[in-house]
């Protein structure tokens, strides 16, 4: 993939780095440039983001700032431009810093969904599509748009029917793999990622026939909620998938929250899939809204129609957010006496036997 960046470059395409599933990728690739997700998942040059950003600011955020400090990642110094939003405080301030280093625009994400909100969010959107022209000297035609809206729903489609296959009994496919699928979603080419994608789900509609699968049927289910994990981040899905159990969905932005909500197809002018776009977009349930019942009632309907036996709601240390949420999802769960265990981790393996003899104990009380 990375050859392939070097090679659309020197023909004279643009490469749209983003950090959030906000930034829509419909738009960047209507202007004929590529779409790759910069998030990272390891510990790698925090000394140098250190010299930046705080030292307790979330994981994610001191990784992506120091994989370029580093000059670590090929796909962060591939980009042509870096596209920012503000879902949370620590990402709006690091971006401040981040900005002398890269080339950067940040969307500004409401923070409720109200009609002055969604006025708001479509003159992002609009400021989006013109920078791309900018950048690429490339009009977004009607023709264009609509050309990549189908590309992008596609992808989604084939994750939600991957998804979909993990309702079975035994799981036919393990959390950490399928979260690697939902990882490489952000970086590889959309049409070939998805038809990949689809002749995976014919393998697994055939196991699912033959009811074989990575891990016995009746084994605990597990729903993992939360917080995004970037590759390499595998750390909590192989203690759970470890402890006994498996899971068999990912409620976060490498997840549900990423697929879940198709772009409507039925506008034939720029304005109506203008509006389209805004309106699909606005549905993610990103713990940076307020109020925020829609994203309590989507893991409640994942636990019942993946028919998970319990949740557990990851956290990054320092993640505000998802750790005041993490309470108001319990209650929720509670009142279906569905358990959950919350944990708030980073990408260090020093809590490792901790969080295991954790997690241990809570498939043990499922089972």
């Amino acid at each position: 993939r990375i050859k392939e960046l070097q090679d659309a470059k020197a023909s004279g395409r643009k490469i749209v780095g983003t950090f959030c599933v906000f930034v829509p990728e419909e738009l960047t690739l209507a202007a004929d440039a590529v779409h790759v997700g910069l998030c990272s998942g390891a510990e790698a040059g925090f000394a140098e983001a250190e010299q930046l950003v705080p030292r307790n600011t979330c994981a994610l955020i001191k990784s992506f700032i120091g994989f370029k400090l580093a000059r670590l990642c090929p796909f962060t110094e591939s980009c042509d431009l870096v596209i920012g939003e503000t879902t949370c405080d620590g990402k709006k301030k690091a971006y401040e810093a981040f900005a002398e280093h890269v080339p950067l625009e940040v969307l500004e994400v409401p923070q409720r969904k109200t009609a002055a909100d969604r006025l708001l969010w479509k003159s992002e959107v609009l400021r989006y599509k013109q920078l791309l022209e900018e950048l690429t000297g490339n009009q977004i035609t009607v023709e264009k748009l609509q050309a990549a809206i189908q590309t992008v729903n596609a992808k989604r489609r084939a994750l939600q029917r991957l998804n979909a296959l993990r309702q079975a009994d035994p799981a036919p496919i393990s959390g950490r793999d399928a979260l690697l699928i939902n990882q490489v979603a952000f970086y590889d080419d959309p049409i070939r990622f998805t038809a990949s994608i689809n002749a995976l789900c014919d393998q697994i509609e055939e196991r699912v026939g033959k009811k074989e699968g990575v891990a016995p049927a009746g084994t605990p289910r597990l729903l993992l909620s939360g917080c995004p994990m970037a590759v390499p981040n595998w750390k909590l899905p192989y203690i759970v998938e470890s402890s006994g159990a498996v899971i068999v969905g990912e409620e976060s932005c490498i997840g549900s929250r990423n697929t879940r909500d198709l772009v409507s197809e039925e506008a034939a002018t720029m304005d109506g899939m203008i509006d389209a776009l805004v309106d699909r977009y606005l549905k993610i349930d990103c713990a940076c809204f307020t109020p925020n019942q829609e994203r309590q009632d989507n893991v409640r309907a994942m636990v019942k129609d993946l028919r998970a036996d319990g949740v557990i709601h990851y956290s990054l240390m320092f993640c505000q957010p998802y750790e005041h949420e993490a309470i108001k999802i319990e209650k929720t769960l509670s009142q279906d006496g569905t358990p959950m265990l919350s944990i708030a981790t980073d990408y260090s393996m020093e809590d490792v036997e901790q969080l295991k003899t954790r997690v241990e104990a809570f498939v043990e009380m499922i089972k």
